[in-house]
């Protein structure tokens, strides 16, 4: 889960309503192969109505707009270049979409420095583009900060070794003039002087060309030591870290105190690569040189999935363009979830430090390639165990209380929206298992309004509909929330659960989920969100997915010195089981496919840097199991929302589905985790409950079972339901734990064990029956629409038979989920120096100004101090800075409030400054309407940062109207964090009013 740079993924800290995260997380979710060929043809883009907010492209029966909605925000680059992305690109540049979300996001998106970038987290280099050259940074040495107990982060901060440019250069923009699945390319040009340099994930080189006669200079942040200087090759010593520079044959290196100079022969090419550091170093810089001339030009992944044998093979491939000789290889490093799985290469010794763990490297290869077994997922846990007496009573109990509403919360933008759907969807699954077609009906109904309306923009309608942007190549939902439109945050975290809940419908209505009725409209949020189809150059080819890191990114423009980040693996995972789902749904098997290979790819990734559960990653001093954000250069034991350890380590665990059992593979880490928990919170958890023990239930499904039994009244999180929480629990304390050892030929089926016996479970979601054949030999017969078992537990939508005893206890009463709330009307805190106004000349731009005014003209540049949060104050002031304007009359002109706050919390991490406007219109004292904005969560980064209306409303109360003699009151708060904030007043921070003179 990217805030308004962040990448918002899920989970919102109690109470109830809703909170943002951080990485753009706020969490942060036909036939199909007809759908997809007509998509392909490009459907989108017919244009069918005029004005207002018409449908301007109909897919099938659903639709989407190209008319913003008004006041709807679209992504923005560095200061007024915000409508042509293609600015910060050469003209050579590939056509299509620009790629957003990845780990060179802020090259392009320039959303701090306008000539320049955020620091580039490729690995095992990192990687700076300034006005002359090239920043290169390898750091072996972790920063920690925070405690082992509480919340504690981990970074090998960028710090330049040495500067790569050309004598003379100073190009006022770095611009994008190439990129392929893991590399970048960028440009510089000052006119007379040139150069690129091609730099990627993976590559201890970087490869430069230079244009207009220019001298190589390399500019070593200290006097470097010089180890060998031997015609065209120059190898040196900066902090610690060994490099090599390659001329051309028959260049040499001229070395000046910290500068090392070469005309290159006159042929403007080289390259530099980093060591691994060691004795071998003059041998490696041999065996490295041999590569040194045949520069990476471009990379390409592909894979596939082989459901006879339960395992995807990818292959990582890489174009290279000989300078001189003869040589096509190139020299490697790989992350520890490719290397473990690595087929058919074997690395050679030196291994690189990075964020991620131990590198290893390859040398001289033309590709390499992983083999990884995919162990299949799961529509919904089987009902073993609470099919038959007391627990199938209470499970009913349970299902029927949702009959009022399925959906539990009524978000209204597509993350909120996207929490609902997910929970009617896992309502709907298990009615239907116990056969409760009542319940299961209303579920289905739920899901497919809320979708129908979402995946339709009639004329005249501006809210809950998706929108494309021609200029960014994306599809965006509005109302938008947690950067989804500014930022491009978070895609896969809410279109997952739009995806997932469309394949549930799907099983139950294949007419809804066909082409030519909103099948097609699904697909798009599929290409959008990580487009699998290469040829479709509308949106770019798996936007939201880093292809050579193994797992998504959520920020959209990565604009963190840090680097990108991400929250919410388990809400990316969400997105990858969506679209198995979907496709096994639909008979897509290139949508099916392209999710198992997301899956697959992504849940070893996460075993390893969310969850390093080989305990080899994370710095020893580090002192914890698993962080609640990854970062480029690192890792955070926090989240962007809440400093609780039940949210820290629940946000990678929620929305507990069928698809999330990768969460099991490893009990043992389980156990620890929760463990974890237990001793980080003190005690047993009070928040998330049901995540937790959900969680705990893939380790230990007995003791999940018994924290249930003894606290069945604790507070639902929101996208769960007292319903999904039991039967999940209650189920696989009956199964036990994931058996990784056996596969299947079926992407919907598992094996669970429990003691000595397996559990062989699989789901027919066709109108046939089918037979499932399992890796030992076993087969299972499944009939048509009905998941089925056998094993210790045979069953098939019936009772259950089995010999193994859980725990029993009194059924829990039913507790209806709570729907977020909104925040008392009534302002706090009294009001200091309040400012007035001339009847006569209400200015709509007022200023916050030092003393507590809210002046119509610019003050001093200043700051004030914002208190701490220390604690959850979403929605309600506490301890405010006040800002107040008093009589003020004027106009309504029926637009609404806007504001830009500039705020800075540091190198706070978790923190989150909130806003709210209450207007008393005739100045009596009467509030007549009052407006809180979602918070804002700031980067740990300092430097200020824009809070803006676009963070969207949190909730309102009455209604504006004209001013006469008025008041204008507005408060800034921390709604989250443990460090104060720094507002920016005089003339930094700005709240504009709706209203004329």
């Amino acid at each position: 889960m990217t805030l308004p740079l962040r990448d918002v993924s899920p989970g919102a800290a109690p109470p109830p309503a809703p909170v943002p995260s951080p990485t753009g997380r706020r969490r942060r979710r036909v036939t199909a192969l007809a759908a997809a060929s007509v998509l392909a043809a490009g459907l989108l883009g017919v244009v069918v109505g005029g004005g207002g907010t018409a449908a301007a492209g109909t897919v099938g029966a659903g639709s989407y707009t190209e008319t913003l909605p008004p006041g709807a925000t679209l992504p923005k680059g560095c200061g007024t270049l915000s409508t042509n992305p293609r600015i910060f690109a050469t003209a050579d540049a590939p056509a299509g979409a620009i790629p957003t979300n990845d780990w060179w996001s802020s090259l392009i998106w320039k959303r701090n420095n306008c000539g320049t970038s955020e620091n580039l987290q490729a690995h095992p280099l990192a990687f700076k583009a300034e006005n002359n050259g090239l920043g290169l940074s390898y750091n072996t040495t972790p920063a920690i900060s925070g405690t082992a107990t509480g919340v504690g982060e981990y970074h090998y901060p960028y710090t330049e070794d040495v500067r790569v440019g050309v004598a003379g250069l100073s190009a006022p923009v770095v611009k994008a003039a190439d990129w392929t699945d893991w590399t970048v390319t960028a440009d510089w040009s000052d006119g007379s002087r040139g150069m690129r340099a091609t730099i990627g994930h993976g590559l201890p080189f970087s490869y430069y060309t230079v244009a207009g006669g220019g001298a190589a200079q390399l500019t070593a942040a200290a006097t470097p030591t010089v180890w060998r200087n031997s015609g065209a090759t120059i190898g040196f010593t900066v902090n610690g870290h060994d490099y090599v520079g390659y001329a051309p044959t028959g260049a040499t290196w001229t070395v000046n105190g910290a500068g090392i100079s070469s005309t290159l022969a006159g042929k403007g090419y080289f390259s530099v690569a980093v060591l691994p550091g060691g004795a071998d170093r003059a041998s490696l810089a041999d065996t490295y040189g041999r590569y040194a001339h045949a520069h990476v030009t471009g990379t390409r992944m592909s894979y596939a999935y082989d459901p006879a044998t339960g395992t995807v093979r990818t292959t990582y491939a890489f174009t290279t363009t000989r300078r001189e000789g003869t040589e096509t290889k190139t020299v490697v490093a790989l992350y520890p979830h490719q290397w473990r799985s690595l087929t058919g290469a074997t690395p050679i010794t030196p291994t690189y430090v990075s964020p991620r763990g131990a590198m290893r490297v390859l040398a001289g290869v033309p590709s390499f390639t992983t083999s990884m077994r995919f162990t299949g997922v799961l529509p919904e846990v089987p009902a073993v165990g609470d099919s038959t007496g007391a627990d199938l009573s209470t499970v009913t109990n349970y299902l029927n209380a949702e009959l009022a509403n399925p959906e539990g919360i009524s978000g209204q933008d597509t993350y909120w929206a996207g929490k609902g759907l997910g929970r009617a969807a896992r309502i709907a699954e298990i009615a239907d298992q116990l056969g409760l077609a009542p319940v299961r009906d209303k579920a289905v109904a739920a899901m497919k309004a809320r979708l129908t309306n979402w995946l339709t923009a009639g004329s005249g309608e501006t809210s809950q509909l998706f929108y494309y942007d021609r200029n960014w190549g994306t599809l965006i939902g509005y109302p938008a929330s947690y950067g989804s439109d500014e930022d491009l945050n978070d895609h896969h975290f809410h279109y997952g659960y739009f995806i997932a809940a469309a394949a549930t419908v799907a099983k139950f209505d294949p007419g809804w989920a066909d082409g030519t009725r909103y099948g097609g409209m699904v697909d798009l949020l599929i290409r959008d969100a990580n487009n699998y189809d290469r040829t479709d150059n509308r949106f770019p080819y798996l936007r939201d997915f880093d292809i050579y890191a193994g797992h998504d990114w959520a920020s959209g423009l990565a604009p963190f010195f840090a680097g990108n980040n991400q929250e919410s693996s388990s809400e990316g995972m969400n997105f990858a089981n969506a679209l198995i789902q979907w496709g096994q749904a639909t008979g897509n098997t290139a949508v099916r496919d392209a999710g198992v290979y997301l899956w697959t790819t992504q849940s070893a990734a996460i075993s390893e840097y969310w969850f390093d559960v080989h305990d080899e990653n994370f710095p020893a001093a580090f002192g914890h199991k698993t962080v609640g954000m990854v970062w480029g250069d690192g890792g955070s034991y926090s989240t962007w929302f809440s400093a609780a350890p039940e949210m820290i380590q629940g946000i990678n665990m929620l929305p507990i589905t069928g698809g999330h059992l990768y969460l099991g593979e490893y009990p043992e880490y389980v156990r620890a985790n929760y463990a974890e928990l237990l001793a980080n919170k003190g005690g047993p958890p009070t928040v998330w409950q049901d995540i937790l023990w959900e969680f705990l239930a893939l380790g230990d499904g007995d003791q999940a079972l018994r924290n249930f039994r003894a606290n069945s009244g604790f507070t639902s999180e929101e996208g769960e339901s007292k319903a999904h929480t039991f039967h999940w629990i209650r189920n696989l304390a009956a199964l036990g734990t994931v058996d990784t050892s056996v596969t299947a030929n079926h992407p919907l089926a598992k094996v669970f064990r429990k003691g000595t016996a397996r559990t062989y479970v699989a789901s027919n979601i066709t109108a046939a029956p089918l037979t499932v054949t399992f890796s030992d030999g076993t087969t299972l017969a499944v009939p048509a629409g009905k998941t089925a078992t056998s094993g210790a537990y045979a069953w098939s939508g019936g009772s259950a038979t089995g010999g193994v005893t859980v725990p029993t206890g009194p059924p829990p009463t039913s507790t209806p989920t709570p729907t977020p709330t909104t925040a008392s009307p009534t302002p706090t805190s009294a009001s200091p120096s309040p400012s007035t106004s001339s009847p006569s000349t209400l200015k709509p731009v007022r200023y916050l100004r030092s003393g507590g005014g809210l002046d119509g003209t610019a003050g001093t540049a200043g700051t004030v101090n914002v208190a701490a949060a220390n604690g959850n104050h979403d929605g309600t002031p506490t301890n405010p800075q006040v800002f107040t304007a008093t009589g003020l009359t004027g106009t309504y002109t029926g637009g609404a409030t806007a504001f830009d706050l500039a705020v800075d919390a540091g190198t706070a991490v978790g923190n989150g400054v909130q806003i709210r406007v209450s207007y008393d219109l005739t100045g009596n004292g009467s509030v007549e309407r009052v407006e809180t904005y979602r918070y804002f969560a700031t980067d740990p980064v300092p430097g200020a940062e824009r809070y803006r209306q676009t963070q969207g409303l949190l909730s309102s109360t009455g209604t504006l109207g004209n001013l006469s003699g008025g008041t204008v009151r507005v408060e800034v708060w921390n709604a989250i964090g443990g460090a104060p904030t720094i507002l920016g007043v005089g003339n930094g921070s700005t709240v504009t009013l709706p209203y004329g003179s």
